[in-house]
């Protein structure tokens, strides 16, 4: 019975068959005993196989104890932390943005904005202790951009929109019911500039909010666009940047005495504001420190750059905000650096030498790596991490390789971290440079140095997606909440137990593999063509400047030029499934399908305005359709997935039924019944099989793509 047991430890289901089949010469009560030691060795091998939400393999271990013990999750996290999967897709999230805890009880608010289609937003009542698949309830519907939340001075909850900051309870019969109003008619998604000319989608019209001690009100009105660059020459400010209701800044609204914001009544005027500080792109990480607002005390902002192609270029910043001061957009970036295109701006006038030699302007506290996309900020306080107590928590939402991670920094006493000489370097990703030092254009700076609480959240092929993290809350017992927006989860970070995983290694697409897949376009005449008319009509006239510059420098030939375009696109995470354009985000974001933005900003007017743009949007299809040679074919329908091996029966993955695989060999030349096919979609790739061995699934399996 022992060795049995023993034996069976082991997941394998032929090890157990096996044993089964060869106690057959034992007696009844033997053949008794091994049933039922076969049946826990069956269930052992079924425990054993992870399972896959949000992208994430899901296997025994736990994060956390009791009724708020989750699934840990395969991320690189500081020695003696977890992360726990408390809800994934499988719970209908769709876009989440924000989490914080209703005071004194055991749940949690949840902002979930639906992605971007205006009134989809939704506030969630989460229950962790409910069971998977109960755990959210529908608070409030139909919210355009529901993104803030916060627990004001009189221990409500309060939520913005685009345009609106209100208080509602969360735990009322009727939720709607309570809703209070307290600011209207903020800067939202359509707005007037200056001029007249209106924006259907302004670019930034989320609202981030923060209450002081004495109740003050601080808002976050973002920029109209990436950089407010309009015809040359420019010879003016900013428009919308300027006056008493300037974007690009930070609001203040003051209560009446008492320090609690009364309700608007429908024909009540809305409540004075003042811009507290200006020149602030984008301001989604706010924090206060708990003396502020007592002189000498922190206020910091996460300022997220202007998107210059670079991937070093600009840094973002963690700016001290003072009153009146301005921070530089779109006038100045790095610490000192003039934007080139308000040259004249900065040559005369209220913002004279304002980089470099101007008492308006005040130059980041602190330089944070290049386009991560700080959009969440806070300091902790809590039991669960004394090593953490005081310290500042800073969540870097972007998808180049130095976003996705979370921050820790060390603090003095006033809540400002503290900057050390030049070199600081940080890391960036083992898919770029291993590590780079804070610099300008005049070479290395200064910078704040900090710990990563998450470091390794870089997609791994079957292990984990690429992390993208927005809202952080620090609940009741010290434990530290986050949503992520990109694979829908809601994130519980507790105290680890055990040895340190190991970090998971850089397992995106291959170089060999995007060598492969550039000479399949090479050789292909049809496919060099759309090459070279998306690298013209798409990416050189609507996405350079954008996100990334694509790799393009100056002085390549055309040839150079489409080939450099290609190996960028293909070695981003999950633009282009070969064969299956439907999957890549090449085609979902270009056509806005799904809850990411359309891309580029302004592309839904492309294929009525811009002769020609259907068609391209058509092309990039076909190139992806026809990248790979071989038949597509689709995964037949039946059971929910389908396994394939490599080529010596190495179980490599499972698809789900109807996804497109390109298939190279019908009948296999080395596994009879089986057809080889090229690499599927990555998420089903079980990190066991390489390229190399090639893949392989059951012929019957496969019907045409019609």
């Amino acid at each position: 019975m022992n060795r049995l047991i023993f034996w069976c430890e082991r997941p394998s289901l032929r090890a157990c068959v096996a044993a089964f089949v060869g106690a057959l010469v034992f007696g009844a009560l033997v053949f008794g005993v091994l049933v039922f030691g076969v049946l826990v060795c069956l269930a052992s091998v079924a425990s054993s196989q992870p399972l896959r939400k949000s992208g994430y393999a899901i296997g025994t271990e736990s994060c956390g104890s009791g009724d708020l013990g989750f699934s840990r999750i395969p991320i690189d996290m500081k020695a003696g932390f977890c992360a726990g999967l408390v809800a994934s897709e499988e719970d209908h999230l769709k876009f989440p943005r924000s989490i914080i805890q209703v005071p004194g009880h055991d749940l949690f608010v949840v902002a979930d904005m639906g992605g971007w289609g205006h009134a989809d937003g939704r506030l969630l009542l989460l229950d962790p202790h409910a069971a998977q698949g109960k755990r959210f309830k529908e608070l409030l519907t139909a919210i355009e951009y529901p993104f803030g939340l916060v627990i004001g001075p009189d221990r409500k909850l309060y939520a913005s929109t685009a345009e609106t900051i209100f208080r509602f309870d969360p735990l009322a019969d009727n939720p709607r019911g309570t809703v209070e109003t307290i600011i209207r008619h903020l800067p939202g998604r359509r707005i007037t500039l200056p001029g007249g000319t209106r924006l259907d989608e302004s670019a930034h019209p989320l609202k981030q909010f923060v209450f002081d001690r004495n109740g003050r009100l601080f808002v976050n009105v973002g920029s109209h666009s990436d950089d407010c660059i309009t015809l040359a020459p420019i010879n003016r400010p900013c428009a919308a940047a300027e006056g008493a209701s300037a974007m690009a800044a930070i609001w203040l609204f003051t209560p009446p005495a008492g320090g609690v914001f009364p309700e608007l009544k429908p024909n009540d005027p809305d409540p004075p504001h003042a811009v507290y500080a200006r020149g602030l792109r984008n301001s989604l990480a706010l924090a206060l420190h708990p003396n502020f607002p007592d002189a000498g005390y922190a206020f910091l902002q996460g300022e997220n750059g202007r998107d210059l192609p670079d991937i070093f270029k600009p840094n973002e910043e963690l700016n001290a905000i003072e009153q009146g001061r301005h921070y530089g957009w779109p006038y100045c970036y790095d610490l000192s650096t003039p934007s080139a295109e308000f040259k004249l701006v900065l040559q005369s006038g209220v913002y004279k030498s304002l980089c470099t030699a101007n008492a308006l302007y005040k130059q980041p506290f602190s330089l944070m790596p290049p386009h991560g996309a700080p959009l969440a900020m806070l300091y902790y306080h809590g039991a669960k991490f004394p090593e953490l107590e005081g310290k500042l928590l800073v969540g870097l939402h972007g998808y180049r390789p130095t976003g996705s991670r979370v921050l820790v920094y060390d603090v003095d006493d006033h809540g400002f971290p503290k900057p050390s000489p030049p070199p600081v370097r940080y890391h960036v990703s083992c898919a770029a440079d291993p590590t780079h030092s804070f610099q300008i254009d005049a070479g290395e700076v200064a910078a704040a140095p900090f710990e990563e609480l998450i470091a390794g959240w870089h997609r791994v092929n079957g292990a984990r997606p690429q992390g993208a993290p927005v809202g952080m809350t620090v609940a009741e017992d010290g434990a530290i909440w986050l949503v992520e927006d990109k694979n829908q989860t809601v994130i519980r970070i507790d105290r680890a137990v055990g040895d340190v995983p190991e970090p998971l290694p850089c397992d995106m697409r291959s170089q060999a593999l995007i060598d492969q897949l550039s000479a399949f376009v090479a050789k292909d005449a049809q496919n060099r063509i759309r090459l070279t008319t998306l690298r013209k009509g798409l990416v050189e006239k609507h996405c350079l400047g954008c996100h990334s510059d694509f790799g393009l420098k100056a002085g390549q030939s055309d040839a150079e030029k489409d080939t450099t375009v290609l190996r960028f696109m293909l070695s981003q995470d999950g633009w282009i499934y070969p064969g299956d354009p439907a999957s890549g985000k090449l085609r979902t974001r270009l056509r806005g399908l799904g809850a990411e933005k359309l891309m580029p900003p302004g592309g839904e007017k492309l294929p009525k305005t811009e002769p020609g743009y259907a068609g391209l949007l058509e092309t990039a299809d076909l190139l992806v359709a026809k990248m790979v040679p071989g038949a597509r074919m689709r995964i037949k329908s039946g059971p929910p997935q389908r396994k394939f091996f490599g080529k010596a029966n190495k179980e490599c993955g499972e698809m789900p039924a109807g996804k497109v695989v390109v298939v190279t060999q019908r009948s296999a030349v080395d596994k009879p019944g089986f057809s080889r096919f090229f690499r599927p979609a990555d998420p089903y790739l079980d990190g066991e099989c390489t390229d190399d061995d090639g893949y392989y699934i059951r012929q019957e399996f496969l019907v045409p793509v019609q």
